[in-house]
C-alpha cells in the first residue's frame, strides 16, 4: 500500500471522531508490516484524561487483533498537518520505534518522518 493511499484512509475515517469539546476530529490509519490497515479517530470525553487519540484508537484495535508489527502510520486532520501528541509517540515507540510515520494537510503535501526522529530518546522497559 502506498502512503497516499494510507493517508487516503486516515482521512477517510475522520468525520467518525468523537470531538464536542476541541472540534478537532483526526483519523488515522495503521499498516502492519503484514499489510493489514487499522484505522481509528479521536474520542474526546468529559474526564479530558480519558480522551484517546486516533493514533492510540489504531494500535490499540490492532494490538487486540494480534497484530504487533507495525510499518507506517498516517494522521489526518480537520484542521491542517497534525502530528502524533507525545503519548501517542512514546505509546507506539514500544511496538515499533523505527515507524513511518505520515503526516500532511492533504495527500498532496505529505511529510514522511521516523517515529523516533518524533520522539528523541524514547524508551522501552
Amino acid at each position: 500500500m502506498d502512503y497516499k493511499e494510507l493517508y487516503r484512509k486516515a482521512a477517510g475515517v475522520m468525520p467518525n471522531a468523537y470531538a464536542p469539546f476541541s472540534k478537532f476530529s483526526v483519523g488515522a490509519a495503521l499498516l502492519t508490516k503484514t499489510g493489514e490497515v487499522f484505522t481509528g479517530v479521536n474520542v474526546e470525553n468529559s474526564s479530558y484524561g480519558a480522551t484517546i487519540c486516533a493514533e492510540r484508537t489504531a494500535c490499540v484495535k490492532a494490538v487486540s487483533e494480534g497484530f504487533r508489527a507495525f510499518e507506517a502510520l498516517a494522521v489526518a486532520s480537520s484542521g491542517g498537518t497534525a502530528y502524533p501528541c507525545g503519548i501517542c509517540r512514546q505509546f507506539l515507540y514500544e511496538f515499533a520505534p523505527d515507524l513511518d510515520v505520515i503526516v500532511g494537510e492533504d495527500e498532496a503535501h505529505l511529510k514522511i518522518y521516523k517515529l523516533n526522529e518524533l520522539l528523541l530518546e524514547g524508551f522501552k522497559l
